[in-house]
């Protein structure tokens, strides 16, 4: 122990240093944990070649392994799906949309999806897979 001039003990600690690592540990965590979001997982099948269709605007149909059926990542059903699509085409006229289906779902699921878009007269369309390893 540090003695002051006034014979008292210095017995202070400087809790700065430990206040700033415990900001950049928060900090790093924060952006971790919200870089991984990224949607739904489904099983994607794989395809020789994956084109980039990727838009800004471009809005993403998932139909998971269960049948359930999600507009980007919110689940809908198909009539929801049907009056959103239909809402996003009004504003965006050649409205690209991906559709990822898994390839354990029925179908007649995805394709049910495909007959509604093409109602809908969405030409830009695009079927999300894996890339083939070799």
């Amino acid at each position: 122990m540090k003695l002051a001039e006034d014979n008292k003990p210095y017995d202070d600690i400087n809790i700065t240093p430990m206040l700033d690592l415990a900001y950049v540990l928060l900090v790093i965590f924060i952006i971790m944990t919200t870089a991984t979001v990224q949607g739904i997982m489904v099983n994607l099948p794989k395809a020789s070649a994956t084109p980039s269709l990727a838009k800004p605007k471009t809005k993403a149909v998932t139909v998971t392994a269960d049948g359930t059926i999600y507009l980007d990542t919110y689940p809908v059903t198909m009539e929801e799906l049907e009056s959103r699509l239909r809402q996003y085409k009004v504003v965006t006229p050649d409205l690209p949309v991906i559709v990822k289906g898994d390839g354990q779902v029925a179908y007649a699921k995805v394709i049910d999806v495909l007959d509604l878009l093409g109602r809908l007269e969405i030409t830009q369309l695009g079927l999300a897979t894996k890339k083939l390893v070799k």
